[in-house]
């Protein structure tokens, strides 16, 4: 498939959304001082989920909502050049990477066509409050990031609740 025709529907949605833009004002720095790192699932919606509006939070996701190298990267970046003084790192329930081990998400990816991906850690975990847990220790043992409020919570999919885990 052609690469104009893959995206025509999303650039199409951007020439509209260009037309109404109002963002540019903004600021780079996080004006509510929070960092939100959270799965990548299409189901959160981040920003709605707590209150906020495009500019108040620096939002990071991954598969998992895992503290990866990555994550601790953009967080220093974030904690020091762009206002962000705490961080709410936030699973949720119905996780792929939580519902399985790294085995039974290598097969999916094979089943599926995909090329073999032993060789890639995808962290799942089949405790996944224990794993948040181990998650925000990471952020709040990290040296580079020895002032930053850190907490742990899990959003239910089926309630829109959060609950926070530590």
């Amino acid at each position: 498939m052609p690469t104009d025709d893959a995206f025509a529907d999303v650039l199409a949605a951007n020439e509209a959304y260009a037309a109404q833009y109002r963002l540019a004002e903004l600021e780079a720095r996080a004006a509510k001082g929070l960092g939100v790192l959270t799965c990548m699932d299409s189901r959160i919606d981040p920003l709605a989920m707590l209150g906020l509006v495009p500019g108040d939070a620096k939002i990071l996701r991954n598969a998992g909502a895992r503290v990866t190298d990555d994550v601790l990267r953009t967080l220093v970046l974030a904690s020091y050049l762009l206002a962000v003084d705490r961080v709410m790192v936030v699973a949720h329930t119905k996780c792929r990477m939580a519902s399985g081990d790294e085995d039974s998400v290598h097969t999916a990816i094979s089943e599926a066509g995909g090329p073999d991906t032993r060789s890639i850690s995808f962290q799942t975990t089949s405790d996944q409050e224990a794993a948040l847990r181990a998650d925000v220790q990471r952020v709040r043992s990290w040296p580079y990031l020895a002032d930053l409020a850190v907490g742990g919570f899990l959003y239910d999919l089926d309630t829109g609740r959060l609950r926070q885990v530590c």
